[in-house]
């Protein structure tokens, strides 16, 4: 298990790697030039190529690309003299327009965006789990068909149209829960939670459909299987038969698309956060590509990725805890 598990921290380590060089490049070979949205007016040739080489863009994008990576483990600074920025590691760049190293806007809006992303994912988890198990085993019933139709639902309808639909009949309609801004947890934690209930509900809603149609077709191949009759011929309740021997089973694919989807929405649940007015990671995410402010935009795109590959690699993980054969691959 550990080899399994240091086998994949080195193939995360790596796709980190591609990733930060991709997008580096990507972003840094574009048209635009952050030195000009800094170097004042009127910005003369030699003011320009002043503000280039403060900000670290004098060089080739391939060495910028090499002092990137040492301010992640290192740090950085910007500038020589009195007017020198120092960005402490790990540095994922300097937002010259917000005055602030990127990882600390970063870390500014995390709570947000976890808040929103954790309280979401345990709810579209159980809602759909449990949903799908009931209408497998409760196949051709109306049970099944309200279940079946309610995540077909939930399947066709975009996240802001659900988003908007509960704005409209929870808040203005029934004025029951707040249906803008964030409360921090330390301020209030009642208020925090009231603040989160709408979007845990909408991207509850969004994802467990997906969870339920998945599980109720894994269930039913599931409980078709030969081991499953060997258990109920041996005389074990269906409870047991269920829950110890077919859930397990049907559980692989679902944390497998679970890392995923949790992955996307914990860097940044961009429409959500836009729906509602949540200051997270997506929303400075945006902020960044209306300012055209491209190192925010790098360390936001790049601390995305790290959560996405992140999650794949615990999700990989739990997959050797709950199939061992996994952990040969």
């Amino acid at each position: 298990m550990i080899r399994f598990a240091l086998s994949k921290l080195a193939g995360l380590l790596v796709v980190m790697l591609v990733v930060s060089f991709v997008t580096f490049a990507v972003f840094y070979l574009l048209p635009s030039d952050p030195a000009q949205m800094s170097c004042g007016r009127p910005c003369t040739p030699e003011n320009l190529a002043i503000a280039r080489e403060f900000m670290g863009f004098g060089k080739p994008w391939y060495l910028q690309y090499f002092d990137f990576l040492g301010g992640i483990f290192g740090g950085r600074t910007f500038g020589t003299g009195a007017t020198a920025i120092h960005c402490g590691a790990p540095c994922f760049g300097y937002s010259f327009q917000q005055n602030a190293p990127v990882a600390e806007l970063i870390v500014d809006r995390l709570p947000v965006t976890f808040s929103i992303a954790g309280g979401a994912a345990v709810a579209w988890l159980l809602l759909g789990v449990s949903t799908g198990v009931l209408s497998a085993l409760k196949r051709g019933t109306l049970l099944d068909r309200a279940a079946m139709t309610g995540a077909l639902a939930g399947v066709s309808a975009p996240t802001y149209l659900v988003g908007l639909l509960g704005i409209l009949l929870f808040g203005f309609t029934l004025d029951a829960v707040p249906v803008h801004g964030y409360v921090p947890f330390a301020e209030s934690p009642v208020d925090w939670a009231w603040h989160l209930v709408l979007p845990w509900l909408v991207l509850a809603f969004v994802h467990a459909a997906i969870y339920t149609r998945l599980t109720r077709g894994q269930m039913i191949e599931t409980l078709g299987e030969d081991y499953i009759r060997t258990a109920r011929a041996k005389g074990l309740g269906e409870r047991a038969v269920v829950g110890k021997h077919a859930l397990r089973n049907v559980l692989l694919p679902v944390v497998t698309l679970f890392g995923i989807d949790l992955g996307g929405l914990l860097g940044g649940a961009v429409i959500t956060e836009r729906v509602f007015g949540m200051p997270g990671l997506g929303a400075l995410m945006m902020e960044a590509v209306g300012q055209l402010d491209l190192p925010l935009l790098l360390g936001c795109t790049l601390f995305s990725a790290f959560l996405i590959v992140a999650a794949n690699a615990a999700v990989d993980l739990l997959y050797g805890f709950l199939d061992p054969r996994a952990r040969l691959t």
